[in-house]
């Protein structure tokens, strides 16, 4: 497919994540923000977005995800997810096992662990996991053969 010549890159910016109306409690934030914080390293914030206080977790200074609630909340019940890009196979590792310690205290961690996608040119290294949010994470890595 070609890019439109006329047109600049697209970037992920924010994902609205909804939830039904009152769910997002201090204490249902405290532990979004406790496992978030601890084993991504992201920013939590509550704001105001159109008359209503939402919460933000903030992946960089331009991408976050908004938590608001709503009359007519998402529904993820099967593996829907967002992928988040590592730089390498022990990073990917490396929050696997984080995830995994935050599980052996909170057993509401969802995990689900892939063999590796190998391909001639490519290998996928990756898992999935949730926490309180409706959606999963792919937390993965790339790897390309070295010319």
């Amino acid at each position: 497919m070609r890019k439109n010549p006329d047109m600049g890159k697209s970037r992920f910016n924010h994902m609205e994540l909804t939830f039904p109306v009152g769910t997002l409690t201090d204490d249902f934030k405290a532990d979004i923000d406790a496992f978030y914080t601890s084993v991504f390293g992201w920013r939590t914030t509550d704001t105001e977005v159109v008359g209503q206080l939402c919460h933000l977790l903030l992946l960089e200074d331009d991408q976050f995800l908004l938590l608001a609630e709503s009359d007519k909340p998402m529904s993820s019940p099967g593996y829907d997810h967002l992928g988040l890009l590592q730089e390498s196979r022990a990073d990917v590792d490396g929050l696997l096992d984080a995830c995994h310690r935050y599980q052996d205290k909170d057993d509401r961690v969802r995990i689900k662990e892939y063999a590796d996608l190998v391909y001639p040119e490519l290998t996928v290294h990756a898992f999935y996991v949730k926490y309180l949010l409706p959606i999963y994470f792919d937390v993965q890595s790339m790897e390309r053969p070295v010319a």
